[in-house]
């Protein structure tokens, strides 16, 4: 099993920027699609975004357009670079690898 580690979150102001990383604690390189999703308070977790190892990436449409989603298979590493944050946005985010879920970032963003 491949444990993921997720980091990165923080406060930040309405119209900035985050990057979260999604650390694996082994190989990711078998593993064909990445995800990040995101909870906010009082609401059911949801898809942000997912990359395959292809390279192929979808979003969801209340990001698409401000967030990237990357891999760095020899890094063991995910990335969701979020631009444009808004207050919508705030969330615990969680990476996925393969049903196996990390214990979330905190990302909050202030208007």
């Amino acid at each position: 099993q491949v444990q993921p580690v997720e980091s990165g979150g923080g406060l930040v102001q309405a119209g900035g920027s985050l990057r979260l990383s999604c650390t694996a604690s082994g190989s990711i390189f078998s593993i064909v699609a990445v995800t990040w999703y995101r909870q906010a308070p009082g609401k059911r977790r949801e898809l942000v975004a997912m990359v395959f190892n292809s390279g192929t990436t979808n979003y969801a449409d209340s990001v698409k357009g401000r967030f990237t989603i990357s891999r760095d298979n020899a890094k063991n590493t995910v990335y969701l670079q979020m631009n444009s944050l808004k207050p919508e946005d705030t969330a615990v985010y969680y990476c996925n690898l393969r049903g196996e879920w990390g214990k979330g970032t905190l990302v909050t963003v202030s208007s």
